[in-house]
């Protein structure tokens, strides 16, 4: 018996890549750009139609100087620049339109996507569903269970848990631990310093996990790995720091979710909010007639329109 899907994207990152690809040739009203509300709207649409989702969660990153990971380590993610008010605009319109079309939005102000994610992964569990996680970020590899998938849309490339060894070296449920070693630039997570991605998978492979690792610490200067005897010496002295990163690559799995929201069943659409948003942006015919559709609503092109 086939198992109900909770479909789990994480808006974010196709807001930025929409805004990075798409043309700036669509403004609101006010002038303002709306090339990414477009680009957004395009990935939508093709995520719907393809997967005609029964449940599914839209988390977007509202925690970007407030996250608990902040008050832990004030330098998590300082060397992303903060996002032009030209863009911050444009989430707004991505989240109504979401809204509009009957999917439930996720946000908050100490929790980012990936811990809504989790979050709303781990609150169905007990019901039997299984996850789409809707993302190519490695970090979201930690939450695949067994029947689970992630997907990566803009490559069409799917894998479980499984395949995650093959993408990252090391298991689904090793992933935190293997980004608190090896460190992840991205988010401005230092590591273990003399630890690479290797190094680290290595040290994954032989001990299981960090906790392990660390408790049999005097062992990895006997490892057949270059530079074991310095790793050894490096996992002493920054013991305290390597659990720390810990806490900042882990996905919060107790994150607030509003209240009856499980398991996130798609909702009737607002077909008045839709128009108003298909005009505020100036979606053309084609995408309206899209959007209503998804939305389950019938839609007639206008006499007049191209």
């Amino acid at each position: 018996m086939s198992r109900p899907t909770l479909h789990l994207v994480d808006a974010s990152l196709y807001v930025f890549r929409a805004w990075h690809s798409m043309p700036d040739q669509w403004h609101d009203a006010d002038g303002w750009p709306v090339n990414a509300v477009h680009g957004f709207a395009r990935f939508l649409l093709e995520l719907l139609e393809r997967e005609r989702p029964q449940h599914i969660v839209v988390a977007f990153d509202e925690a970007l100087d407030s996250c608990f990971r902040n008050t832990l380590y004030p330098q998590y993610k300082a060397n992303r620049p903060p996002a032009p008010e030209e863009l911050k605009r444009q989430f707004a319109y991505v989240k109504a339109l979401c809204q509009a079309l009957g999917l439930h939005t996720l946000g908050h102000s100490e929790y980012e996507a990936d811990d809504l994610i989790g979050s709303a992964l781990h609150a169905v569990r007990p019901q039997g569903f299984r996850g789409v996680v809707v993302s190519a970020d490695k970090d979201l590899s930690q939450l695949l269970g067994e029947h689970d998938e992630q997907y990566d849309f803009g490559r069409g490339q799917r894998w479980g848990s499984d395949g995650v060894k093959a993408r990252h070296g090391v298991h689904a449920h090793q992933i935190a631990d293997y980004l608190a070693l090896a460190g992840d630039a991205i988010d401005n997570i230092p590591g273990v310093s003399g630890i690479g991605a290797k190094s680290a998978a290595v040290l994954l492979a032989h001990f299981g996990d960090l906790d392990t690792l660390i408790a049999r610490v005097d062992e990895v200067a006997f490892l057949r790995l270059r530079g074991a005897a310095q790793m050894a010496g490096r996992l002493r002295e920054q013991r305290e720091h390597a659990l720390l990163w810990r806490q900042l690559t882990t996905v919060a799995l107790d994150a607030p979710l509003p209240e009856g929201a499980a398991p996130f069943a798609r909702q009737t659409a607002d077909a008045g909010m839709l128009t108003t948003l298909a005009e505020g942006v100036g979606f053309g015919p084609m995408t309206r007639r899209r959007l209503h559709a998804a939305a389950g609503i019938e839609w007639t092109i206008p006499v007049g329109s191209a």
